[in-house]
């Protein structure tokens, strides 16, 4: 059609300015946050970032000549939801949301002597409305209530310019879950009430009349509609049509689709059990692989956290996720680092004792390694052991 018509000509109408939407094809499931759970890849994938990040220690500090010295923490950093909310159960559910939808929302419920949130309740994302006036945020409405936007705890994540909200996984990733959705029900149907023949009940041994076909075909759905025994002599033969084919597409498609979802969710396919094909990369032990877990995937969302949490106390005050946690060594490589540490003077021996939760040496004790190493010796490190084939220790 022209973008030009000739003057006095009628306007085109609604219909042919408009193409029409197509109509919605029977099998195509809609997907959504919540709907989005039932795929075990998501749920796989936000679950592990959300027991991360949320047994993480917080810690607050501030720096001193240059030094990082740990504070008291306020009781935000504590219990941030009052008594409904400890610190690790709030944070799951904020990353839950923030991995899922892009954004977490809580109403400030209270505040202290500085004006700082003292008390943070979540909401659910699904109710809440964010109101914008002349490009700029202007409320938040949330169960029916407006809310100015001091008034609001929003953090957010995956944001782009010009945007006032963060932008949501699901709906990128809509399309491969929703493949996988689609599968899920198209297997539903096929194996319960699908359009074609579920399965095909022959007689070997004559042709039988119409009649007898229909007598033949209501005896044996009245016997396995129950799930009761169907006796027949030698002259049936039941076949399931295509159902193996069905089922080893259906399986297909589910393993390509745990790849996609697991790339959109930032989060690697073997940590959440999915069969990663043609991968040749390996690790000589789980500190590397989780340390590459850390770097590559789940570091910038951690900053992302630390910056949002140190704007609930005053400057120069400012937080620390502890990843350590994450990046827990075996003994035997925990000991040559310390070890390693204390023999270049980086780390104190009391301080590499504190580390393993032990007191510092007493003056018995140290006279027993004078007796066994000599006075002021220092004890030769032991070589390590060799690594067994495949990365591990024997």
């Amino acid at each position: 059609m022209s973008l030009f018509h000739r003057r006095g000509a009628p306007p085109p109408r609604a219909e042919q300015m408009i193409p029409q939407r197509p109509q919605q094809r029977a099998g195509t499931a809609v997907v959504t946050a919540d709907t989005a759970l039932r795929n075990s890849a998501v749920w796989a994938c936000l679950r592990l970032r959300a027991n991360l990040v949320s047994t993480m220690p917080v810690d607050l500090y501030r720096r001193v000549d240059g030094i990082q010295v740990e504070v008291p923490k306020p009781p935000v950093l504590i219990a941030p939801g009052g008594g409904k909310a400890d610190l690790p159960e709030w944070m799951y559910n904020t990353q839950f949301d923030l991995d899922r939808s892009g954004n977490c929302f809580g109403i400030i419920t209270a505040v202290d002597g500085l004006g700082f949130p003292a008390c943070i309740e979540l909401v659910p994302v699904s109710e809440v409305t964010i109101k914008i006036k002349d490009g700029k945020l202007h409320k938040y409405r949330i169960y029916g209530h407006d809310y100015d936007p001091w008034e609001i705890w929003h953090e957010k994540q995956y944001t782009v310019s010009g945007l006032h909200v963060g932008l949501s996984p699901v709906a990128y990733a809509a399309w491969s879950i929703g493949e996988y959705l689609s599968i899920q029900q198209f297997a539903l149907d096929w194996f319960s009430n699908g359009a074609v023949p579920s399965a095909h009940l022959k007689n070997t041994a004559k042709t039988i009349d119409p009649d007898a076909a229909e007598e033949a075909k209501r005896r044996f759905k009245a016997a396995t509609t129950n799930q009761d025994l169907f006796v027949t002599g030698q002259d049936w033969e039941y076949k399931m049509i295509q159902a193996e084919a069905a089922g080893a597409d259906w399986i297909e498609a589910k393993r390509y689709g745990v790849g996609d979802i697991a790339r959109f969710f930032d989060c690697p396919g073997d940590l959440i059990d999915a069969a990663v094909s043609g991968s040749s990369i390996t690790y000589a032990n789980m500190t590397q692989r989780n340390l590459q877990f850390l770097i590559m995937h789940l570091g910038p969302a951690v900053v992302r956290r630390e910056n949002a949490l140190s704007t609930l106390t005053s400057r120069p005050r400012f937080v620390k996720l502890n990843t350590d946690a994450l990046l827990r060594m075996d003994p035997q490589t925990r000991a040559a680092v310390l070890g390693a540490q204390i023999t270049t003077r980086q780390l104190a021996p009391s301080e590499a004792r504190e580390l393993e939760d032990r007191p510092p040496f007493t003056e018995s004790q140290l006279a027993e390694f004078d007796r066994l190493f000599g006075k002021g010796a220092t004890p030769t490190p032991q070589p390590a052991i060799p690594a067994a084939p495949g990365g591990t220790t024997p």
